[in-house]
């Protein structure tokens, strides 16, 4: 049987399922082009964690925050969500109503299904800036759309350049892919990351200065006239004023600020140019005050050297918006965002939260004050999730979730051009999020129909928009979904290099440099190899709780290898032991992010910025955070 893993990862592996012996048994879907055959080290450990004997079996239910959780049937815990939901709404108004969602699980109706309900009711919903928005912002402003190349295509080129992605770790078939093709592979980064230890070229670049090492690269490629002139005349909105800019920034500031000789600038510019190279750009990177204007400035290098869309960063094949159903709405939503959870909570603004697909109070930013906030405010809290995780110990019902390998379903990427199908194996507990949503809307006597409607047909009637078979995806397990001719969603219809869009919220139409500054050593938090935020940290244990500190940084505290430290700032104080590395610049430490404090004791997003990149979408800012460390 086929299966698709739903995981919030580039690669969404078509996978070949069954049932052996009472277990579940995985392996990659030899035919896929992209992911060919192989599964990741946590793919290759899914069984484990389907299996897992913590699953939710029953739903569970408590009058208060603090009191034990009872065991209940699903008819009582619906009944107690519904008239919950119902009386809220009456003494709040809808919108007091939030549903919060991510991307814990990607299948088209399992995270939009549900929503369905909450069009319906006019609640609240989630303005999503966790995780690449800042970037997609961005790279709007230049070329209309966040959308980037085919990965298919990089069998056409001879570089590609990772710029603040570990792909090794967090695109692994991606990494493969590059390397089945002959590509030759450069990193670019302020941790020397696997990737970069697996690149060709590695340029470690200091903490927050991507917008100069880019414009750097640029004037070097502009100055030595090895754009791409015909392409630049034809594609290109603003060349000579980006020229201009270009002539204003001293080659010797960008080299005192990114740590980057002249002539290694140079160098990446006429390779670069010569070798037309694409550019992979990382999520983590814009996770901070000046991601956005990062981002600008990284995507501005493929279009001086001739590409159409030359980047890598998020892709789009199919319309879902119909699984949905933005249009059962009568009134336009208001949208809380992501990052900004905490306030609006403690604004009286939120009165009930629905939470499904993710696990915030392990992944967003300050938690002391998220947690405050829900604990000292009255806000009903209801989580579907698969296990007992630290958001469903701050609810009031939790229903217990089902896997992917329980239910119908189809998932795209936002890497690669497939759609990949995926079909019940076994079932084991639970139910999925298109079932509740049904069993809800049931107990509101709701009687519209599109909140009734079976997954087999909200799939069918997606692929039939799309152009695409279900009979064929069925059969072969996946389908490509052709790239139609594009252009520049931009005022001028081009590239923007003098961004209008930018412009037009206020912002410089050239990306700007803007050095940031904090008390201490400034703080990543980036993914774990064996985690996806926080999944599989209950299930598969295998975690990295080590605070990695390079060794000047160690000795101005007096810390040793393996010593137990203190972390800190002003949003909260963790221990961990240090590790001392040459891979971690001077003035930075890591924390790998998003494991459960239920688990851990802490994780750290007790000590993350909540602050956002407004003029970006909101975006988050984790990588803005500094700390002080000590020796205990």
């Amino acid at each position: 049987m086929f299966s698709a893993c739903m995981r919030d990862c580039y690669d969404t592996c078509s996978i070949v399922s069954e049932i052996r012996d009472g277990k579940l048994k995985v392996r990659g879907n030899p035919s896929h082009p992209i992911t060919r055959g192989f599964l990741c080290p946590k793919g290759a450990l899914l069984s484990k964690w389907f299996h897992n004997e913590e699953r939710l079996k029953l739903p569970l239910i408590r009058d208060k925050l603090g009191d034990d959780f009872k065991e209940t049937g699903w008819e009582e815990a619906i009944k107690i969500v519904a008239e919950r939901l119902e009386e809220t709404i009456k003494k709040h108004g809808s919108e007091s109503v939030l549903v919060y969602n991510y991307a814990g699980d990607r299948g088209v109706v399992n995270y939009a299904f549900p929503l369905r309900l909450f069009h319906y009711l006019n609640t609240s919903m989630l303005d999503y800036g966790i995780c690449d928005r800042a970037g997609q912002e961005a790279l709007k402003d230049v070329y209309g759309t966040a959308v980037g190349m085919d990965p298919g295509n990089l069998k056409n080129q001879k570089l590609i350049v990772y710029w603040g992605i570990n792909s090794f770790w967090t695109n692994l078939h991606g990494f493969m892919l590059a390397k089945r093709y002959g590509l030759e592979k450069w990193a670019v980064d302020v941790l020397k990351t696997e990737t970069a230890k697996r690149s060709e070229k590695f340029f470690q670049i200091r903490p927050n200065t991507d917008v100069l090492f880019a414009l750097g690269i640029a004037k070097a490629i502009v100055e030595n006239n090895l754009y791409d002139r015909e392409f630049v005349e034809e594609n290109v909105y603003g060349f000579e004023e980006f020229v201009k800019y270009l002539s204003t920034l001293d080659m010797g500031f960008i080299v005192d600020e990114t740590g980057i000789k002249e002539e290694k600038i140079e160098e990446f510019a006429f390779e670069y140019a010569e070798k037309r190279g694409v550019i992979h750009i990382g999520y983590g990177l814009q996770r901070s005050l000046i991601g956005g204007d990062a981002v600008r400035a990284i995507s501005i290098l493929p279009a001086l050297v001739g590409h159409k869309f030359g980047f890598i960063y998020d892709m789009k094949t199919i319309d879902k918006s119909y699984a949905e159903g933005a249009f059962l709405r009568n009134r336009p939503a208001k949208r809380i965002p992501q990052i900004k959870l905490a306030e609006y909570i403690e604004r009286g603004e939120v009165k009930f939260l629905y939470i499904y697909n993710s696990n915030p109070l392990a992944s967003l930013p300050n938690q002391s004050r998220l947690r405050r906030a829900i604990k000292k405010n009255d806000v009903f809290v209801v989580v579907h999730d698969l296990f007992l995780t630290d958001t469903a110990l701050h609810a009031h019902v939790v229903l217990p979730a089902n896997t992917f390998f329980e239910r119908l379903d189809i998932a795209d990427s936002y890497y690669h051009r497939y759609v990949a199908f995926n079909e019940p194996v076994a079932k084991l507990y639970g139910k999925s999020n298109s079932e509740v949503t049904r069993l809800l809307a049931r107990a509101l006597n709701i009687k519209n129909p599109y909140l009734y409607e079976r997954d087999e047909e909200v799939i069918k009637k997606i692929l039939e928009m799309n152009g695409l078979s279900f009979e064929e995806l069925k059969r072969k397990g996946f389908v490509k979904v052709e790239e139609k001719e594009r252009s520049y969603n931009t005022p001028s219809g081009r590239i923007e290099l003098y961004s209008q869009r930018a412009l037009g919220r206020g912002l410089s139409p050239f990306p700007k440099y803007k050095p940031l500054g904090g008390k201490g050593l400034q703080l990543l938090s980036p993914t774990w190899k064996m985690t996806i935020t926080s999944q599989y940290h209950n299930t598969y244990g295998i975690i990295d709780p080590n605070l990695y500190i390079n060794p000047k940084d160690a000795e101005k505290r007096g810390i040793k290898n393996n010593d137990e430290v203190e972390v800190f700032n002003k949003y909260g104080s963790i221990k961990t032991r240090a590790k001392i590395s040459e891979d971690v610049p001077e003035g930075v430490v890591v924390l790998y992010k998003a494991f459960w404090p239920k688990l851990l004791g802490w994780n750290v997003n007790f000590l993350t910025t909540d602050d956002t990149v407004e003029e970006y979408g909101n975006g988050s800012a984790y990588h803005s955070t500094w700390i002080e460390v000590r020796k205990i």
